[in-house]
């Protein structure tokens, strides 16, 4: 089974990289469950984003989230990560997945 590849949209990249250590290592193991074409541990649809995008959700002393959808070209478009202040994803964080969900097409 091949590996899926990675691809960074916008900052997610850099902004999962301003997140602590383990928030990392935790984004890095489901990451990689996704490349390998196996669910996230912690995860629910974003449908408001689009068809097909998942949210992997990451408890550490806080709410993390990281936004990607798979595709047919075997890759793993990561929208965006963020830190999640409220109990509703802001609006803002759902529109910047949006339009990189778009870019993507």
């Amino acid at each position: 089974m091949d590996t899926k590849e990675l691809v960074w949209l916008g900052n997610s990249l850099k902004d999962l990289k301003s997140m602590p250590l383990e928030v990392r290592k935790n984004a890095g193991y489901q990451l990689s469950r996704v490349q390998s074409d196996l669910a996230p541990i912690d995860w629910k649809p974003m449908s408001s984003v689009g068809l097909g995008v998942r949210e992997i959700r990451i408890k550490h002393k806080g709410q993390y989230r990281v936004i990607y959808v798979t595709s047919k070209n075997n890759k793993v478009y990561v929208l965006h990560s963020f830190i999640k202040k409220t109990q509703k994803t802001s609006k803002q964080d759902i529109d910047i997945s949006k339009e990189r969900f778009k870019l993507m097409r």
